[in-house]
């Protein structure tokens, strides 16, 4: 995966016209780059540069105790190893390419393009001092989003079974639900049938899996807590696991009836629907070519014409090696997301489509999906929730 991902670099490289990437880092378990799950796929200790060039080289200068492990990892053709400092080399390397344009890892709007710490940008300048080298440097946020974002076949045989996984964890979670268990509670039944198949965890345990019952819950980014699901609630879960290293991300609502109710309340009817039909509209909308704030705009309008407030946050983000995959967003034009609405929708690219809306007296109702971007439109990468599920008294 790592040679691929690396050769997908270098026709990222020739389309951007940048001629080096370089992922400078150091102590990389400590402190971590994402890119070095990207390109790398091995730790260093030593300050360490891993240059890939548009012509196809493979460059690695590292401290001379990181050189035998790189060795066997074989993804770098070139290794330069050095004991007393990595300055020598790294500008004999540069000089000996003289590249125009070298892009390292800052960005000011992709977070997963921005693992290059300040003090290791301001050794870099210190370190190619005297030479022309330290004013070439420019962003690499479109390397790393574009290489993010494009989905291997291999990438996406994961991610859509991690996806699978997560239904199959909800639909036996159903069964095990009944009325009066607590947030915590049902947090844990899913985490003792996710760990019974041998998965593990799309991301942090204290809100992995996160569940929200009732008008009165915490919302999104917030762990389970000890209120209890009672008949009238809405509760819904966001969880996701990790398959081979690829996340899923998905959520999934439920209506706990009443004594003598066959059926959920008109209102909670009409929420879910407005979600569930949000999610379907902007998946019509969805294809290459639009821009990320016009597909949140689709279903965004779509809450707001059924009588409910807007989210307040984006419609998806996309998924991949994390749950929140970084580069751009389904998204719309607000201050916090910078220049991500504009970015392009691409071929390859993995999104969750995931609308909420609040239930007054009953609590939210929210769908997450996952889709592909295809080349006419995209596809779900698991059946998605149409119905309502119900937990009965």
């Amino acid at each position: 995966m790592i040679r691929a991902k690396i050769e997908q670099a270098v026709g990222i490289l020739n389309e951007l016209g940048i001629d080096v990437w370089m992922t400078f880092v150091r102590e990389s378990a400590s402190l971590h780059d994402p890119c070095i799950d990207l390109v790398v796929g091995g730790h260093v200790t030593w300050q360490s540069a891993f240059l890939i060039t548009r012509s196809g080289e493979r460059i690695a200068i590292l401290g001379s105790l990181d050189k035998a492990a790189h060795e066997t990892l074989g993804h770098y053709a070139e290794i330069i190893p050095y004991v007393q400092g990595i300055g020598e080399p790294l500008r004999e390397t540069l000089a000996r390419l003289d590249p125009p344009r070298i892009a390292v890892n800052y960005s000011t709007d992709d977070e997963l393009a921005d693992g290059l710490t300040h003090g290791m940008y301001l050794l870099l300048q210190k370190t190619l001092g005297g030479t022309p080298y330290g004013e070439r440097l420019v962003s690499s946020e479109e390397i790393v989003s574009r290489l993010r974002s494009r989905k291997l076949e291999p990438e996406l045989a994961r991610i859509t079974r991690a996806c699978a996984e997560t239904v199959d964890l909800f639909a036996q979670l159903h069964k095990r639900l009944k009325a009066g268990m607590t947030e915590k509670e049902i947090a844990a039944a899913m985490v003792e049938i996710m760990e019974r198949k041998g998965l593990e965890r799309a991301w942090d345990p204290e809100q992995c899996p996160a569940v929200f019952t009732g008008p009165e819950s915490a919302g999104a980014h917030a762990g389970p807590t000890d209120r209890r699901m009672e008949p009238g609630h809405l509760m819904n879960m966001d969880f996701g696991v990790r398959f081979e290293g690829f996340c899923s991300d998905l959520q999934r609502t439920w209506y706990c009836l009443r004594p003598g109710e066959a059926a959920p309340p008109e209102i909670v009817m009409k929420g879910f629907d407005a979600v569930r039909d949000a999610v379907h509209n902007a998946a019509a909308f969805l294809r290459p070519g639009v821009k990320g704030h016009e597909v949140d705009a689709v279903a965004r309008g779509h809450i707001v014409a059924q009588g409910f407030e807007e989210y307040a946050h984006a419609l998806g983000h996309q998924v991949g090696r994390q749950a929140h995959d970084g580069a751009g967003l389904l998204c719309p034009v607000w201050e916090r997301y910078g220049e991500r609405p504009f970015a392009v929708v691409e071929e390859g690219q993995c999104y969750t489509l995931e609308p909420r809306v609040p239930v007054p007296g009953h609590g939210v109702a929210t769908i997450e999906e996952i889709v592909v971007v295809t080349r006419d439109g995209c596809r779900f990468l698991s059946p998605p929730q149409t119905e309502i599920m119900l937990v009965k008294p």
